[in-house]
């Protein structure tokens, strides 16, 4: 076989690149990598090494050994990507299995008491904003800002005089990249006897992630953001916790915390990808550089705004949205201009809709249907971004047009 014989003909060869060759030879740009991320090579090679690897891991024969090396080497790769032991990670079938594993009523540190509510954070993923496993009367919401951010103060006084609750507030946001203070917020978390999790699926191989500097009781992490596979994850459970109970029982897999035959190509894929992720966190600099050239750009055109940029954010995202924008006409038309973007979150089924992040910022409807997110990766060049700003100043006069008749919320 061919080197790149397992690549479909409109793709390049190129090494680690996404660009697909249009009729007229136009090149693809691809700015959704928070959507998800190209298969990182060495992924494959391991996925297809596992592939030929016949076993269960179950199984105590040779074939079932050789199997459970291939699962227990990419646990210990994942649990060294977040500073954790891997008696710790609990394969999932991504990062929405491994939320809604997280939040369920009754868990708690050994020796003390279980907690009882959810507080969930107003801009979290749509899997934690449907409360996992708690019943809705026990979920309230915490506000966040007009940059997305959770204050611990307004946290604090939602956590006291009540029983001990489970918090959810993600690290980085997949929509507008803005980063929470997560270490300030566990500890008014556990200064309540409560627990945090937290939900670091876009965090993940962009910026350093420990469990244990971040003082997080449970970690939500998914492999095709950082280069693996499309359809597992994990849950990192902290070392002094009781529980979870399992989402799906049956056998004794996954130290009898998920039942069910292991994903043994996908968890040896996410294995591998986590190994050159935490590897390549010192290009996130490169990255930045891109992004604000990026970001600069787009602030040309003055209606422009840039939604969470006075929080720290991830170094590979932008938001930004203006007063007259459509989403759903700009990410067409952004697509006919050989760029691949996206409207906020891509967990909706495909569905271009308003940002409830946005909205929880404080925003209008006006900018809740703007929002358009591009978002880098590794292989994301200068002619990417130069191609991209092209297709903007092409697209802008005719998308951005506001409606003298229209109030817009300006901020």
């Amino acid at each position: 076989m061919q080197p790149d014989a397992h690549l479909p003909p409109s793709w390049s060869k190129t090494p680690g690149r996404n660009r697909r060759r249009s009729s007229l030879a136009r090149p693809r740009v691809y700015l959704d990598w928070n959507a998800t991320t190209p298969l990182r090579d060495e992924a494959r090679v391991a996925m297809l090494a596992a592939m030929d690897t016949v076993g269960n891991p179950s199984s105590v024969h040779a074939e079932g050994r050789q199997a459970r090396r291939l699962v227990e080497d990419a646990r210990a790769a994942v649990a060294a990507a977040v500073g954790a032991e891997a008696r710790q990670v609990v394969f999932t079938s991504g990062g929405t299995e491994a939320n809604v594993m997280a939040l369920v009523p009754g868990i708690g540190r050994k020796g003390s008491a279980p907690v009882q509510r959810l507080i969930v954070s107003a801009v979290e993923h749509p899997s934690v904003m449907a409360a996992g496993r708690f019943p809705s009367e026990a979920a309230t919401v915490v506000a966040v800002d007009r940059n997305g951010v959770v204050d611990p103060a307004h946290l604090r006084s939602m956590l006291a005089g009540g029983s001990p609750a489970l918090v959810s507030v993600m690290l980085a946001n997949n929509e507008t990249g803005a980063l929470q203070p997560i270490v300030d917020i566990a500890h008014v978390i556990h200064e309540a006897g409560g627990l945090l999790h937290v939900d670091a699926v876009q965090a993940l191989g962009k910026i350093p992630l420990n469990i244990n500097e971040l003082q997080i009781d449970l970690l939500s992490i998914s492999a095709h953001k950082i280069g693996g596979p499309k359809g597992v994850g994990a849950l990192v459970v902290g070392d002094r916790l009781a529980g979870p109970e399992p989402l799906l029982r049956g056998g004794g897999q996954e130290l009898s915390r998920r039942a069910g035959t292991e994903n043994v190509i996908g968890i040896a894929g996410f294995g591998a990808a986590a190994k050159v992720a935490t590897a390549g966190l010192a290009q996130a600099a490169d990255i930045a550089k891109l992004r604000e050239k990026l970001e600069s750009g787009l602030r040309q055109h003055n209606d422009v705004i840039v939604f969470a940029a006075d929080a720290p954010r991830l170094p590979n995202t932008i938001l930004f949205g203006a007063p007259g924008l459509r989403a759903e006409t700009a990410v067409i038309g952004f697509d006919l201009e050989g760029i691949a973007v996206s409207s906020g979150s891509a967990c909706s089924s495909g569905k271009v809709q308003p940002s409830h992040v946005i909205e929880a910022m404080g925003y209008g409807p006006e900018l809740t249907r703007s929002a358009i997110r591009l978002s880098l990766g590794w292989s994301t060049t200068h002619e990417d971004v130069e191609l991209c700003l092209q297709a903007w100043k092409k697209l802008a006069g005719s998308l951005i047009k506001q409606s003298d008749e229209t109030e817009v919320e300006r901020f």
